[in-house]
């Protein structure tokens, strides 16, 4: 079934201007830099100024949805981001406020159509969207097996508005500690943005496999020179 033919009005986000103003600061300038140690952040000149952008990190802690618009958010790029998230962390007051920065819900081991329909919709709108592609989080220093989603949903913007400038952008996080405390080294290394116009729309299986095996390639060079940062400070 094509992903663009499901209607749901299920899944919702938004981004709420006065929160974001004061969320985006308070990070950036107090939370991170006194909870963490050192943080090193490389590559932000590969961040594409506009147009749909799926940012795909590899993902080792819940820091890392913090730590992803410190790096390449509005403070950085003039852009906020959106998130989708497991849908167990939408509960509570956490909730409230994940989906007012742009947070959306997903069931990551049986993605719903509606989620995924709403990640569409929100790159046609030419925003930047977070996706971890692991599909959780892991403590160990390797990539793991990527999902297909994120290379399906890119192919299914890129067949819908051709020419529209979709790209995917490896971004490797690692931290000095496995479950990062305080005073934790963070290094961010972000790659060079994979252009998805480069892979053919209409044989969606065979492109998103092919789309698939490049992103976890430049995830894994990145998570690699990102790894040797972190042994040459420590």
């Amino acid at each position: 079934m094509n992903i663009s033919t499901i209607k749901s009005d299920q899944v919702k986000s938004r981004i709420s201007p006065w929160l974001i103003r004061l969320v985006y600061p308070l990070g950036s300038w107090i939370v991170l830099p006194l909870y963490f140690g050192r943080i090193t952040i490389k590559g932000q000149e590969h961040i594409p100024e506009t147009g749909p952008v799926i940012i795909a990190p590899t993902h080792r802690s819940r820091w890392d949805a913090l730590i992803i618009p410190y790096a390449v958010g509005r403070m950085v790029s003039g852009r906020d981001v959106r998130f989708m998230v497991t849908s167990s962390e939408m509960e509570g007051i956490q909730g409230w406020f994940i989906r007012r920065l742009g947070g959306f819900p997903v069931d990551v081991k049986r993605p719903g159509p509606s989620s995924l329909e709403h990640s569409i919709e929100v790159l046609k709108q030419g925003e930047m969207l977070v996706i971890f592609p692991e599909g959780g989080i892991f403590r160990d220093t390797e990539v793991h097996p990527l999902k297909r989603g994120v290379a399906r949903i890119a192919l299914e913007v890129e067949s819908q508005q051709p020419g529209c400038g979709m790209k995917i952008l490896p971004v490797a996080i690692g931290y000095s500690q496995p479950f990062p405390s305080w005073g934790t080294d963070v290094t961010v290394n972000i790659g060079s943005a994979l252009d998805v116009a480069a892979y053919d729309t209409t044989t969606m299986k065979r492109s998103s496999e092919k789309l698939t095996h490049d992103l976890e390639s430049d995830l894994k060079q990145a998570f690699n020179h990102q790894s040797e940062a972190m042994v040459f400070q420590s």
